[in-house]
C-alpha cells in the first residue's frame, strides 16, 4: 500500500510507510465500492514493542467487492487510528504492506497484511512516542492502483480494538542462599519498561507487583502477597523462609504496558 505522501502530509501520522500516492498526472480513478470485515490484527492480542524494536504482525480480512471490480485493480489494507473515525485527519499506524487476497469468489476476497511497529525512526517510518501506548482503534483503507487524491480513498472505521503496548521487565533474586529455615529471605526486583521517547529501559513506579512463591516439586505458583514499585521501579520485601522452592515477581500489566513475568529464584532452606 501507498499512501504516506499524501495521507501523512496531510495528518502527521504516525505511520503509513508503504503508501505513497502516484504523480498527480496520473488517470482519473473511482473509489473501489468495497467493503471489509472479519479483520482481525494479531490474532487480537495486544502489539508489544520494545524501546529500540521493529514489530511486525500479521492481519487478516475479508474484502468485498462489485463483480465488475478487477481484484487487481485495487490496493487494501488495515490501519489503526485514534478519533471518532477513520480518515485524512486520524493520526494512524499502518499502511506498511498490500494486502494479499486469495479471491473466494468474483466479489469475495480473503486476504492477509502486515502491520510494522517501530520505537526507532527510519527514513521511511516514524517512531512510536510514549503517549501512543494505549487503546487504538481498527480500520481499513482501499484505493485504486492509480488513484490521484483523497476522493479516490475508501475509509471503513469500526472494525475492532487492539492495545499497542510497551514492553516491561522484570526480576527477582532472593537472599541469602541458602538460608535456614524459619530465618527471613529479602526478594529483591525491578520492573522497568520500555520508554520510546529515550529508546531505553526505565523504572516503572508505583505499580503493584505480587511476590509468588513455588514449592520445589510442585507445578504452580501461589501469591505470598503484594508490593509497590518504587520511584525507580525497585521491589523489595521479606518473607519467613519455609521450604525449597522459587520465588519470582508478577506484573499483571496496564492498558500502557505488557503483563510480566520474572524467572523464577530457587532458595535452599536448610
Amino acid at each position: 500500500m501507498r499512501i504516506r505522501a499524501l495521507v501523512v502530509a496531510a495528518t502527521g501520522a504516525v505511520a503509513c510507510s508503504a503508501l505513497a500516492v502516484p504523480a498527480a498526472q496520473a488517470a482519473p480513478a473511482t473509489a473501489p465500492g468495497v467493503t471489509f470485515s472479519a479483520m482481525k490484527v494479531n490474532a487480537g492480542k495486544a502489539v508489544v514493542v520494545g524501546p529500540t524494536a521493529k514489530v511486525t504482525v500479521n492481519a487478516t480480512y475479508t474484502v468485498t467487492k462489485p463483480a465488475n471490480l478487477s481484484a487487481g485493480s485495487i490496493e487494501t489494507g488495515p490501519l489503526l487510528y485514534r478519533g471518532s473515525k477513520l480518515d485524512a485527519r486520524a493520526e494512524v499506524i499502518g499502511g506498511d504492506d498490500p494486502g494479499v487476497c486469495t479471491t473466494v469468489s468474483s466479489t469475495v476476497l480473503h486476504c492477509t497484511a502486515k502491520i510494522q511497529f517501530r520505537a526507532v525512526d527510519t527514513d521511511d517510518h516514524d517512531s512510536l512516542a510514549n503517549s501512543q501506548a494505549g487503546a487504538w482503534k481498527v480500520g481499513a483503507l482501499a484505493l485504486p492502483k492509480n488513484a490521484t487524491g483523497l476522493d479516490d480513498f475508501t475509509w471503513q472505521s469500526n472494525l475492532g480494538a487492539i492495545r499497542v503496548q510497551r514492553q516491561a521487565k522484570l526480576t527477582a533474586d532472593a537472599a541469602p542462599e541458602p538460608v535456614k529455615k524459619g530465618k527471613t529471605l529479602t526478594v529483591t526486583g525491578a520492573l522497568t519498561r520500555a520508554n520510546w521517547d529515550t529508546n531505553r529501559y526505565a523504572g516503572y513506579s508505583g505499580q503493584s507487583v505480587k511476590l509468588q512463591f513455588r514449592k520445589k516439586g510442585s507445578t504452580a505458583y501461589s501469591t505470598v502477597k503484594t508490593v509497590k514499585s518504587s520511584s525507580t521501579g525497585g521491589l523489595k520485601t521479606t518473607v519467613t523462609a519455609s521450604a525449597d522452592g522459587y520465588y519470582r515477581f508478577v506484573f499483571a500489566g496496564t492498558s500502557t504496558t505488557s503483563a510480566i513475568s520474572a524467572a523464577g529464584d530457587f532458595v535452599d532452606v536448610r
